[in-house]
């Protein structure tokens, strides 16, 4: 059976996980909004992740809205020797829009919403989930700061930030970790992952797999050719070969593309297939 073989990284200093996580998106309905059309083979799914080795699980309150988090809870809870992060700030509703809200009494509602729906007195790692542009930032994080004070939350992230966002988030509550778009095909936000390796901050890179943006990368064709695996293995593991803090999450609905995501982490990249990926 296939095995998690990613190595490890402590969110926060004390959260030990494997670098290669899951994100629960896809056990939703259509467009993110409602239930899947089978909960009883999402719940096989994010469970069956669980026992090839994958120990971090990231979703959101938005992800249904509310959907991805109870599925959670009733595949998984107690959570032993699982992580779950989940996200609060972004409103849907039935068109798919995801509408940023960054006030703080509805973050604070937000993230009782989830500790209700996860079955737990506080949450690994809740992350905010996007600036809210008439919002100001500084008092969406301090609302966080301030659960983190009171024990509801153990870790905070932040989410669709730049690098002087990042820098206003710690100057306000420790950041244990920034998700952020980021791929082998994608890298505009390097200058936010050079930021996370210097502070040692987990960086996730959410659309990990490049879906549809590797039709014409030629390289990483020809380095899944020589490994017998397919273009999205190869992302994802050079998504674990760029740097120690990366911890990708791909997500899916099936039992067989999460083993082959899983599977990649027992890939091996030369020092020479890296350079013509990173070319």
């Amino acid at each position: 059976m296939v095995e998690n073989q990613s190595d490890t990284f402590d969110i926060g200093g004390d959260l030990t996980v494997h670098r290669l996580g899951f994100g629960a998106m896809r056990v939703t309905g259509e467009d993110i909004i409602g239930s899947p059309s089978d909960e009883r083979a999402a719940r096989e799914v994010i469970q069956h992740a669980r026992d090839i080795g994958v120990d971090f699980i990231d979703t959101a309150d938005s992800y249904g809205p509310g959907v991805s988090e109870r599925l959670i809870r009733e595949s998984l809870h107690p959570y032993e020797d699982v992580v779950v992060a989940t996200k609060g700030g972004l409103l849907r509703n039935r068109d798919g829009d995801w509408l940023p809200n960054g006030d703080p009494d509805y973050l604070r509602n937000a993230h009782l919403a989830s500790l209700d729906r996860l079955g737990v007195d506080s949450i690994d790692l809740y992350q905010h989930h996007r600036p809210d542009p008439d919002v100001d930032f500084e008092e969406s994080i301090h609302a966080l700061a301030e659960l983190k004070d009171a024990g509801v939350i153990d870790h905070v992230g932040i989410s669709n930030v730049s690098v002087d966002q990042l820098e206003t988030a710690r100057d306000i509550v420790d950041v244990a970790t920034v998700q952020n778009h980021y791929n082998v095909a994608n890298r505009d936000h390097q200058d936010v992952l050079d930021a996370c390796e210097e502070y040692g901050i987990g960086f996730i890179p959410y659309f990990p797999l490049a879906a549809g943006d590797l039709d014409d990368a030629a390289a990483v064709r020809e380095v899944a050719d020589a490994h017998d695996a397919s273009a999205y293995q190869i992302a994802l593991a050079w998504l674990l070969h760029t740097s120690d803090v990366t911890l990708p999450i791909p997500g899916t609905s099936s039992i067989e593309h999460l083993e082959q995501n899983v599977a990649a982490s027992a890939i091996d990249l030369t020092d020479g297939e890296l350079a013509r990926l990173d070319a």
